[in-house]
């Protein structure tokens, strides 16, 4: 089932809803609607009541124009405010950013955090990283997506070249993800170095990395693991960013180990 909530700007949010029990709220990555972690709400589902926001930067039903992180946080805040019990909140990848936001503006709402692998910036602007940046929005801008697609995973994500021919292929071909593009290129766009503010999160977290993701991932949560209080470093053996669609299992049981600490 779905549930909505009404944001500060009048906007539904919308989610998925499933299962009983205690609510852990996930916020998907980039190129998503939340659908790529319904093989980790399945394993959680029969002992907690799991909620999938669809982020509104991923809603085509939502102009792009105007997009700004705080809307993102704000539309969390809200959806957590309609349900109204205490909750861990799940992020991932660009969702992680949004949840360590959410956590920074309203840490009293959540009892816990399970952030898998966000990219937070940890120092300044890497040149070739901007250069990348800009390339990418250059092909979009010639309506190039496959191969903005390719630039974004490769040069800015860091993955193999072989996921990012494979992403270029799906763009060709899929038309949801070539119009999902250009929002997955502006994802956090104007974030800037936040760990002074991440510093203040006191909440129970779990910094979740994947032992095979890019490095550049696993120094930023070694960045937050050195300033977030309550946070704890967890590496998954053998896996990368897409842990969550390849052993859903092993990343449900992080979360459920957190929420049983956390909401006793």
């Amino acid at each position: 089932m779905t549930i909505t909530a009404i944001a500060a700007d009048g906007t539904d949010v919308r989610a998925f809803d499933e299962g009983h029990g205690p609510v852990v709220l996930v916020i998907h990555p980039g190129l998503d609607d939340g659908r790529s972690w319904e093989k980790v709400a399945a394993q959680l589902s029969p002992r907690f009541r799991v909620v999938r926001i669809v982020r509104r930067h991923y809603r085509m039903d939502v102009a792009a124009d105007g997009y700004s992180i705080s809307r993102e946080v704000g539309d969390v805040l809200a959806l957590a405010e309609a349900i109204g019990e205490p909750m861990v909140v799940v992020g991932h990848s660009s969702g992680a950013v949004v949840a360590l936001e959410a956590l920074a503006a309203s840490p009293a709402t959540f009892a816990g955090a399970v952030l898998f692998e966000p990219p937070v910036a940890t120092g300044p602007p890497d040149p070739a990283g901007s250069a990348a940046l800009a390339r990418a929005n250059a092909a979009v801008a010639a309506g190039k997506p496959g191969e903005a697609a390719q630039i974004f995973i490769r040069d800015i994500v860091g993955m193999p070249a072989v996921s990012a021919r494979m992403l270029r292929l799906l763009v060709i071909i899929l038309p949801r993800l070539r119009a999902l593009i250009p929002r997955q290129i502006s994802d956090l766009d104007g974030v800037g170095l936040r760990l002074d503010a991440y510093a203040q999160i006191t909440t129970p977290a779990v910094l979740l990395g994947g032992e095979r993701s890019p490095a550049h991932l696993a120094k930023s949560l070694d960045a937050l693991a050195a300033v977030m209080p309550d946070a704890v470093r967890v590496t998954l053996p053998r896996r990368d960013h897409f842990a969550h669609r390849k052993a859903p299992a092993e990343v449900a049981r992080v979360i459920e180990d957190l929420a049983r600490q956390v909401m006793r």
